[in-house]
C-alpha cells in the first residue's frame, strides 16, 4: 500500500511541476527535479504528514524503481539514435570525453588539497572530489536533449557519444577509487583488466547487434503472441545489462547498446513504431519523472550553511571544468562556438550517478576525519552539486539552443523516419 501511495504522490507532483516548467518555457525535467526537492523539503519539515516520503532515500524498493527509470531512459535513447551517426561523431566524442574528464578531475584534486586537512585520507578524499567532478550523468543528459529536440543535432550526437565514453571511463575511475579507499592494490594490472572487460563487452554486444539482431527480427515475425516485439527488446536490453554488470560496467551501458541495434533492420516498420511508442510511454509517462524526482529528493542543505564557500567553489568548478574541458575539445574537433558551448554545458549534468559515487565513499568511511567542517559536510556538498548541475544544465542549454522547433518531436511523439539517413 505504501509503495502505491508513494508512486501516486510522485507521479502527480512531477507531472504537475513538469507542466508548469513547460508553460514557463523550460524543459519538463526541471519541473520534475524541483518536484523532488519540494517533496523532500516538505517531508523533512513535516515527517508525520508524509512519513512514507522521508524514508525513500534508503528504500531498496524505491531504489529499484529509480534504476528502472535509468534503464528505460537509456534504452529509449538507444532506440532513438542511429549507430552510423554515433560512429561518425565517435572520434570527436572521445576527445570531448577525455578532456571533459581530465580537466575537471585535475581541478577537483586541486580543490581537495586546497580545502581539506592534512591526514591519511587526504589523497583519497581529493581523488574522490576529482572523480565526482569528472562524472557526467548520461540519463540526465539524454532527457535534456530530448526535451529540447536536440538529440539528433551534431552537438547532441557528440554529447551522447562523449557521455557514453565518459560513463565507461568513470567506471574505471570508480573502481580505482574504491580500491584506493579499501587499501587494495591499484597498479597497472588492475586498470588493464578493467580495459579488457570494457573491450570484451563492446565486442560481444556489437557482434550480437550486427549479426544476431537481424536474425532474431525475422524469427519475431513468426510469433503470434501479443506484444512479443516489446518483450524481445526488453529481453535483449536486460541481457546486455546483465553482461555489463558481470564485466563490472554500469547496467545503463547495456540498455543503451541494446536499444542502439534495435531498428528497421531488425523488425518491420509497423512493429518498430509500435515498440518505440510503448518504450516512450513507459519511460516518459512513468519511470523517468520518478527517477528525476528521486535525484531532487536527495538534496541536503547542511553544507549550504556550514561550508558555503566550499559549496560555491565546488559548483563553479563543476561547471568550469566541463565547459573548458569538453567545450574547447569540441571546438577543436570542428564544432561551432554555439555547438561547443552546448557540449560543454551538456556534459555538466551529474544526476544520480554522482549520488552512487558519494554513497560508496560515505559507506567506506572516507568522510570520517575528525571534526573538520569541509570533510564532515563533503557528502552534502557533493549531493548539492549533483542536483544543482542537473537542474541548471537544461536551463542553460535552453538559452544556448533557443526554444525547440514548434514542429519538433518531443519524447514519444516523433518518428524515426525524421532521423534516419
Amino acid at each position: 500500500m505504501d509503495l502505491f501511495f508513494i508512486l501516486l504522490i510522485l507521479l502527480i507532483t512531477t507531472r504537475a511541476f513538469g507542466e508548469v516548467a513547460e508553460r514557463l518555457g523550460q524543459p519538463g525535467l526541471m519541473g520534475e527535479l524541483v518536484a523532488g526537492i519540494a517533496l523532500g523539503t516538505f517531508a523533512a519539515q513535516y515527517q508525520d504528514a508524509i512519513p512514507q516520503i522521508s524514508g525513500l532515500k534508503t528504500s531498496p524498493v524505491f531504489e529499484t524503481i529509480t534504476d528502472l527509470g535509468m534503464f528505460f531512459i537509456m534504452l529509449f535513447a538507444g532506440v532513438e539514435l542511429q549507430p552510423s551517426r554515433l560512429i561518425e561523431y565517435s572520434k570527436g566524442a572521445l576527445a570531448v570525453a577525455l578532456f571533459g574528464m581530465f580537466v575537471p578531475m585535475g581541478l577537483g584534486i586541486g580543490l581537495g588539497f586546497l580545502f581539506l586537512p592534512e591526514g591519511p585520507n587526504l589523497l583519497a578524499q581529493s581523488i574522490f572530489l576529482g572523480t565526482a567532478l569528472a562524472i557526467t550523468a548520461v540519463p540526465a543528459t539524454v532527457r535534456i536533449l530530448m526535451d529540447l529536440g536536440q538529440l539528433d543535432s551534431p552537438s547532441g550526437q557528440t554529447i551522447i557519444s562523449a557521455a557514453v565514453f565518459d560513463d565507461v571511463l568513470s567506471l574505471i575511475l570508480l573502481a580505482w577509487l574504491t580500491a584506493l579507499i579499501g587499501g587494495e592494490p591499484t597498479d597497472g594490472s588492475m586498470v588493464a583488466m578493467l580495459l579488457l572487460k570494457v573491450a570484451l563487452f563492446f565486442l560481444i554486444t556489437i557482434i550480437i547487434g550486427v549479426f544476431l539482431y537481424p536474425l532474431g527480427g525475422r524469427f519475431i515475425g513468426l510469433i503470434k503472441q501479443k506484444e512479443f516485439e516489446f518483450s524481445a527488446l526488453l529481453v535483449g536490453a536486460l541481457a546486455f545489462s546483465v553482461l555489463a554488470e558481470l564485466l563490472e560496467l554500469h547496467f545503463i551501458v547495456g540498455a543503451f547498446m541494446a536499444g542502439l541495434f534495435f531498428g528497421r533492420n531488425t523488425i518491420d516498420e509497423r512493429a518498430y513504431r509500435a515498440v518505440r511508442a510503448k518504450t516512450s510511454a513507459m519511460t516518459f509517462g512513468f519511470l523517468a519523472p520518478i527517477f528525476f524526482a528521486s535525484v531532487g529528493l536527495h538534496l541536503e542543505f547542511s553544507a549550504f550553511t556550514e561550508v558555503p564557500l566550499f559549496v560555491l567553489v565546488l559548483l563553479v568548478t563543476a561547471f568550469a571544468g566541463k565547459f573548458l574541458g569538453s567545450g574547447l575539445a569540441a571546438k577543436a574537433m570542428g564544432l561551432s562556438w554555439q555547438e561547443s558551448a552546448a557540449v560543454g554545458v551538456g556534459m555538466s549534468a551529474r544526476g544520480a550517478v554522482e549520488l552512487v559515487i558519494a554513497d560508496i565513499a560515505l559507506k567506506a568511511g572516507l568522510f570520517n576525519n575528525g571534526d573538520h567542517p569541509v570533510v564532515a559536510h563533503m557528502f552534502s556538498a557533493v549531493v548539492i552539486m549533483a542536483v544543482v548541475t542537473t537542474l541548471l544544465t537544461p536551463w542553460m542549454l535552453r538559452h544556448i539552443y533557443g526554444p525547440p522547433p514548434a514542429n519538433g518531436s518531443p519524447p514519444g511523439n516523433g518518428h524515426r523516419s525524421d532521423y534516419i539517413d
